[in-house]
């Protein structure tokens, strides 16, 4: 079984209400669980929210496979993990230690059902144990080293390449993770083991936690997105 967890709490700080607040005419939460239940290689899609006001509009989607599972409070404290929700959810289910769990994030509309059937062939393809969709990144990047002293890390300075000849790095767009229902159990966290990565286009790379994200990811979306 193959099974979509999208996480999502009634607070939010930085955006008041933003899980339900329309982007593109529609909740932010359609987009993620719109794709999970389009996507062919997802047999249930959960989303697990704290929230009733959520839960209503989730339930009015009446979108097929979604479902609502009511999260326990302490698991959606600004302070609480990502995992933790995932792991209090698993622990309530009696799944199969094979059974694949999709951790999808809603922060991350644009993600599509292709994405996720793409990745699912991937990771089985590639026999890795898990893997994070992720986008390939070619800016330079330093980091500090002392007080205002810094140092690269992805480049020679010296011998600085061309972009059509650099490798780049790849940064987690947050969007989509898989891991076996055993691998989270047992490490407790949506990666683990050999970690493989699933490479979707560099307009994916935002997720919504800032205004500004909300404007530039609504523009894209319009621009990339045909429904």
């Amino acid at each position: 079984m193959n099974i979509a967890f999208i996480p999502v709490r009634g607070g939010s700080k930085s955006i008041p209400g933003k899980n339900i607040k329309l982007l593109n005419a529609r909740p932010l939460v359609y987009w993620t669980a719109k794709a999970a239940s389009e996507a062919d290689c997802i047999d249930e899609v959960i989303v697990a929210t704290d929230s009733n006001e959520i839960k209503r509009t989730v339930e009015d989607f009446k979108l097929p496979k979604v479902s609502v599972y009511d999260r326990e409070p302490e698991n959606a404290s600004d302070s609480a993990s990502t995992e933790s929700v995932m792991l209090e959810y698993l622990s309530k289910r009696n799944l199969c230690g094979d059974d694949l769990f999709f951790l999808i994030q809603a922060t991350s509309p644009m993600l599509r059902a292709r994405d996720i059937d793409g990745m699912y062939e991937s990771f089985i393809r590639s026999k890795v144990d898990s893997m994070f969709s992720g986008v390939r990144e070619k800016q330079f990047h330093w980091r500090f080293r002392d007080g205002n002293i810094v140092e690269p890390v992805n480049y020679d300075y010296q011998n600085r390449p061309r972009r059509q000849d650099f490798e780049g790095l790849i940064a987690e767009n947050g969007a989509c993770y898989i891991n076996s229902v055993k691998n989270v159990l047992q490490d407790k966290c949506r990666l683990s083991g050999k970690i493989g990565v699933y490479e979707l286009p560099a307009y994916t790379a935002y997720e919504i936690d800032e205004e500004s994200d909300w404007i530039i990811v609504e523009e894209l979306m319009k621009h990339f997105l045909t429904n």
